[in-house]
């Protein structure tokens, strides 16, 4: 990352062993957007003043917005590549969007820092706003997901972390900032459970307990990882996955929080086509016969320096009644497919 670009927020920190997804939408009078603003201003100090308390314990947040609330609290500019999330699929295999506007990501090694600052951090909004999805979520075992596979083995990293996830100079007003995408799925495990472990492993496209990727000869064109496997220009494009299991055993409640942050929101919008479409269409995501998405949302995520400073930004040139003409939202197309620019119709590794 370049010397003079701002500083993120903790997208790119390590995967916890516990966190907390609130997902929260504004009040529409001015005032109500006049307490988010400046408490956009003081979320540091609150991570600050938790975290001190356990230094070792990792405690960070990660606060994204949704584009009706940029538009909203902050008007212009705008995120170049931010729009409303976009659903893919029909019936019961639907990738759905659900309200939301501002995404809290909190995380930390121990859940009882992540209560306790999501608490500090609701206190401050007060009424202002409204709590619509809240997930605590926790690592299962040896980063395996609810259906038992490891979950994020693709995840870049190093010095190409920052590079699929970071903003740079091609939105230099945004630079330091990220995109992210979520979805809550809830898993039917009596009937997944039915199934051996070759055939979950031929769905998820991957040996259950090694976690070694299938051979591409054997491997289905349907399996997980082959669909959300994208390629451009010859070279894979990789999302950072910081997905979270979570549960209530006595409901028969069991699920997996997805949340994949990315350069750009293309990517992501890619692998959910190829999943809830199929590539090609009706080549689906089989893993979907037996998880269901409850939830969708995409938020763009400030650098740490442009959140502090949205407390003083004044959206006078806000709009309400649509989107800027230079910022307009995709759409899928009658087939339910997305036009991707370089992402449509590659060739993409299995």
């Amino acid at each position: 990352m370049p010397n003079n670009t701002p500083e993120p927020q903790a997208v790119c920190d390590p995967i916890s062993r516990s966190a907390i997804f609130l997902t929260l939408t504004v009040g529409r009078d001015e005032g109500q957007r006049d307490v988010v603003r400046s408490w956009c201003g003081e979320i540091a100090a609150l991570v600050r003043a938790v975290g001190t308390r356990a230094p070792t314990a990792n405690l960070s947040c990660v606060c994204g917005f949704g584009s009706k609330a940029w538009e909203l609290l902050f008007g212009a500019p705008r995120p170049a590549s931010l729009h409303p999330f976009i659903e893919f699929g029909t019936g019961a295999r639907r990738a759905v969007a659900t309200p939301g506007d501002i995404l809290l990501h909190i995380r930390a090694d121990h859940m009882d820092l992540c209560f306790e600052l999501a608490s500090q951090l609701l206190n401050k909004l007060g009424n202002v706003v409204t709590v619509v999805d809240e997930v605590h979520g926790f690592r299962y075992f040896d980063l395996r997901d609810m259906i038992g596979f490891v979950d994020g083995t693709e995840n870049p990293s190093g010095k190409s972390m920052v590079g699929f996830t970071i903003i740079g100079e091609e939105d230099a007003d945004f630079a330091g900032g990220s995109y992210v995408v979520v979805q809550k799925y809830f898993h039917n495990l009596d009937a997944w459970n039915g199934l051996t472990a070759e055939q979950q492993g031929n769905i998820i496209g991957r040996e259950k307990l090694s976690d070694v990727e299938l051979d591409a000869a054997v491997k289905p064109s349907c399996s997980h990882s082959s669909l959300t496997t994208i390629d451009e220009d010859g070279q894979e494009v990789k999302i950072l996955r910081h997905n979270m299991a979570f549960g209530r055993p006595g409901a028969k409640e069991f699920g997996t929080y997805f949340i994949g942050y990315a350069r750009r929101p293309a990517p992501i919008e890619q692998m959910m086509e190829n999943m809830f479409v199929g590539r090609p269409p009706g080549n689906y995501d089989r893993l979907l016969d037996y998880s269901r998405a409850v939830t969708g949302g995409l938020f763009f995520v400030p650098s740490a320096d442009l959140l502090d400073a949205l407390a003083d930004r004044e959206p006078a040139t806000a709009s309400t009644s649509s989107l800027p003409s230079s910022a307009p939202s995709p759409k899928a197309s009658r087939s339910g497919t997305l036009d991707i620019g370089s992402l449509k119709g590659t060739q993409q590794h299995e």
